[in-house]
């Protein structure tokens, strides 16, 4: 789904990612991993788009990215924090992105996926302004947006941060069932133990370099850890100490 090769992004002379290389397998649930300033949400937003490579090549379901942004139509994204326009209500929020998506031609798969406004009980707040919701409702219509044009990949930047433990459960069983009818979902988050409930493969980042890349149950294996949170903290100190 995709495929990253020789990346390299500068900022102010200083290497964030140094000549990365990564595959990311379709229909499978990716964890990116990694401490602050590891390099994550510059590759993140590399693969949106959003940032210019210094060097290499990034190729999404067979796009190059920097051609032609039509690739992003299958695309679904939630940021951390969505920094969405007050005065609009959720309503005229979503009806902004259809409009918008129809505006530039990026009609996707024509489809809408509204499950989640349900399953998070949104409909009686999508009137209210956003500025009247609180931090965890606007997280939910952040979900919301990610996957409402049935996207083939999704990307989610500590998707459940904000969220309640029963919000929280009914996005990862979404995930999950994303997953398991052929979506991509690329998922980069601090907590580990959620990450071990999802993700199927694991890619640890580190100075902006890959040093894991592949299926969880590998990495527990050949680290000899019962948790993926052990298993990341004693590949860190491996590479701390090299």
């Amino acid at each position: 789904m995709i495929e990253i090769e020789g990346l390299i992004k500068r900022y102010g002379g200083q290497d964030v990612l140094r000549g990365l290389d990564l595959r990311v397998a379709r229909g499978r649930v990716t964890a990116i991993v990694g401490p602050n300033g590891a390099g994550k949400t510059t590759l993140i937003r590399t693969i949106l788009g959003l940032v210019r490579p210094d060097a290499g090549r990034v190729v999404v379901d067979g796009a190059l990215v920097g051609n032609d942004c039509g690739y992003r139509a299958s695309i679904g994204y939630m940021p951390q924090s969505a920094r969405f326009p007050q005065n609009l209500s959720g309503a005229e929020l979503l009806q902004m992105l259809r409009d918008l998506r129809k505006s530039v031609g990026m009609a996707g798969s024509g489809v809408l996926d509204e499950e989640l406004i349900g399953s998070f009980q949104l409909a009686g707040h999508l009137d209210k302004p956003v500025r009247t919701l609180s931090g965890g409702t606007q997280q939910k219509l952040n979900a919301v947006m990610a996957f409402l044009f049935a996207p083939r990949l999704v990307i989610l930047d500590e998707p459940t941060a904000g969220l309640d433990p029963m919000a929280s459960g009914i996005f990862k069983d979404k995930i999950v069932a994303e997953r398991n009818r052929g979506c991509t979902v690329v998922v980069s988050s601090h907590f580990m133990n959620e990450l071990e409930e999802l993700a199927d493969d694991v890619v640890f980042l580190l100075d902006g370099a890959v040093h894991y890349s592949g299926p969880v149950r590998e990495l527990l294996r050949t680290t000899r850890q019962a948790s993926l949170g052990r298993a990341i903290a004693k590949l860190m100190s491996q590479a701390v100490a090299a």
